[in-house]
């Protein structure tokens, strides 16, 4: 209880240009880069019949020790052997988030170690992980009943299905990287986003979601962007990245509202930055702020590192060969001028890419010297002779 009475209580912000202060404080930190992970999120299907809405009591019974409190509200939430956490999105896909490495390879290891582990307990109840960032079989059903997650559907609701398709029938594989010194953080930052068509179009494989945009290369971005644009756009490149994103959050419209209740649905529209104005009953403090921002949702999110949310979910192993191109990519300075100057002809192309991966010229141009820059930098990241070879012939052969 002592520990407890001893930690600071949340501020409550003055005015606006404290709390975007605060944002870009949190959002943007930088110094050494060294540290990525991944998160991976998959679809989950019954085996002998993957149109068959999943059954959350044989997903809940598959993951035992392990499934979140939101799927099992006394669960313990064991890690994974390696130490992985595993989450539960809201129409039941799984999610498994790394903790940081400073070695791709062990990286490597990590996350095969904890697949293999996770697919036999699914496995053993008849369940088995989706292999394409969405489900083309099912129509989306909210499978988790909390307030979060209801708040979230009733605010994109009003905006059609892609929000709730979004929630419940997506899967992504996140790659996430540090910011690095100040000095080069605002041109990882462009880079970071003019990658994003091209490497959207080299692993797209969602051709539709459970009925919707069908014939797309990735109907996962598609849904994403129809989701709610405001706090799903590509945010602003430009030479101040942390003022530009904190003003967009402030700008963003407050879609939870915590409280003890069952209902985080906010009592009517307001952006955070009117909650500090007094648009609500009582003023938000850090917390909220925090809390706001874990539901932002652009396809690049600062998290005090840089988050990459663009890329499909691969099939069965296919997460390595865009984890280490993206690694390699940001391993070095020069490397990442040559992102930039690669990818210059392809910036701003993201639903473009989306539509139709690499059959835009400009975009498979832009990806024949991304894969040519990547498989030249591969060497820097640590892995072994065989293992680049491997993932330089997989790489190549997206073209």
């Amino acid at each position: 209880m002592t520990a407890l009475r001893d930690q600071p209580a949340p501020a409550v912000f003055a005015d606006r240009a404290e709390a975007e202060a605060y944002v870009a404080s949190v959002c943007f930190k930088h110094g050494p880069p060294r540290l990525f992970g991944v998160e991976l999120e998959w679809t989950v299907h019954h085996a002998e019949d993957p149109t068959r809405v999943l059954d959350p009591h044989r997903l809940a019974t598959a993951l035992g020790g392990h499934a979140p409190p939101t799927l099992v509200p006394d669960s313990p939430q064991r890690p994974l052997p390696s130490g992985t956490p595993l989450t539960v999105e809201p129409g039941g896909q799984v999610e498994i988030s790394t903790p940081p490495c400073t070695s791709l390879p062990d990286l490597l290891r990590t996350v095969t170690q904890d697949i293999s582990h996770l697919t036999a307990l699914l496995a053993d109840h008849g369940l088995v992980l989706g292999d394409k960032g969405a489900d083309q079989h099912r129509r989306p059903t909210r499978m988790l009943r909390v307030p979060r997650y209801a708040a979230m559907e009733h605010a994109f609701g009003e905006l059609g299905q892609d929000g709730i398709s979004m929630m419940c029938n997506t899967a992504g594989l996140q790659v996430c990287l540090d910011f690095g010194e100040q000095k080069h953080l605002q041109d990882r930052w462009a880079a970071v986003h003019q990658l994003g068509p091209v490497m959207i179009a080299l692993f797209a494989n969602s051709p539709g979601i459970g009925g919707l945009h069908e014939g797309w290369a990735s109907a996962r971005m598609r849904t994403l962007y129809g989701c709610d644009p405001v706090r799903t756009r590509p945010s602003a490149v430009c030479a101040d990245p942390a003022r530009a994103y904190a003003r967009r959050v402030l700008d963003t419209p407050v879609i939870a509202v915590r409280g003890p209740g069952p209902s985080w649905i906010p009592p009517r529209r307001f952006t955070f930055a009117e909650w500090i104005g007094g648009a609500h009953d009582r003023r938000p403090t850090s917390d909220d702020l925090d809390y706001h921002l874990s539901l932002m949702f652009p396809p690049v999110r600062p998290r005090g590192y840089i988050e990459i949310r663009y890329l499909d979910t691969p099939p069965p192993g296919g997460w390595i060969a865009p984890s280490a191109l993206l690694v390699a990519l940001f391993s070095d300075p020069s490397v990442v001028d040559g992102v930039l100057a690669a990818t210059e002809r392809a910036a701003g192309r993201w639903l473009v890419a989306a539509r139709h991966g690499l059959a835009d010229d400009r975009v498979a141009r832009a990806a024949e010297d991304v894969v040519a820059l990547g498989i030249e930098a591969l060497p820097r990241t640590g892995l072994s002779p065989a293992q680049i070879s491997t993932i330089s012939r997989e790489l190549e052969g997206k073209l």
